[in-house]
């Protein structure tokens, strides 16, 4: 029986070593610049470009994986991949059943998308994507609220006059109003919600979220990842970035 159980717990050593030979990253894809599937089918975005720096520098192997918003956390908790790097806001509802990282991106604005700028939000439906900090929000201060799977059906709904405005990050709704051709606009009205975006790890996963908060830290020292968030092609020079505050510690 000693030998049985003795030969079990190796198999089981042996599997969760093998099971950190790699790292897979869980994102959604379809939250630009954050996050999108480019042309050639692959995971592209800042935070492809960031999650494979930290890789890197952490010295772990990576890959990615896609998985729709709406399970993101539960899919975590389930072992389908080991960290979730999806533009997740850090907030104290999320971190009861996950632990986050050091922030990656400081907490930003939200902003309403409508078809124009004298837009009622108390007239109708604000749209949100299901499970985020804009669809609590919009709950939460007196307006009706109606979620969408994605973040792309959130803005169609306000196309097709299902909601008078959707509320999502603006670094995300920004672009699609500049290439609306003035179909859609941003209100002047602007939300500050959530505290900074973060990867997320199960509760047991302390070493694995310990080399990432360290890659974090390195990337904020030596300026890196300031320099990443103002890139042309991801958000712009006028984005939220650490400045010294992320050099405290260095």
């Amino acid at each position: 029986m000693k030998k049985l159980l003795l030969a079990t717990a190796l198999v089981t050593l042996s599997g969760a070593a093998f099971a950190q030979d790699v790292v897979r990253l869980g994102t959604e894809g379809a939250y630009p610049p954050y996050n999108f599937i480019n042309d050639a089918g692959e995971v592209a975005g800042f935070e492809r470009e960031f999650g494979d720096e930290l890789c890197k520098r952490a010295e772990l192997t990576c890959e990615w994986v896609t998985n729709e918003w709406d399970s993101i956390i539960p899919n975590l908790q389930s072992g389908n991949y080991d960290v979730i790097i999806a533009g997740m806001s850090i907030t104290d509802e999320r971190e009861e059943v996950i632990d986050f990282s050091a922030g990656y991106l400081p907490p930003a604005s939200s902003a309403y998308l409508a078809l124009s700028a004298d837009a009622d939000l108390m007239s109708g439906p604000v749209a949100a994507q299901t499970s985020t900090i804009q669809a609590a929000f919009v709950a939460e201060n007196g307006m009706a609220v109606v979620e969408y799977a994605t973040p792309e059906e959130t803005v169609a709904a306000v196309k097709n006059g299902e909601a008078v405005a959707v509320l999502a990050d603006k670094d995300y709704l920004a672009p699609i109003a500049a290439e609306s051709g003035g179909e859609l606009v941003l209100l002047a009205k602007e939300e500050a919600i959530g505290g900074g975006v973060g990867l997320g790890f199960r509760d047991s996963d302390d070493e694995l979220r310990g080399k990432f908060d360290a890659a974090i830290k390195s990337m904020k020292c030596d300026g890196t990842l300031d320099a990443m968030i103002t890139k042309d092609e991801y958000f712009t020079a006028a984005a939220k970035t650490w400045g010294d505050a992320g050099k405290e510690g260095c």
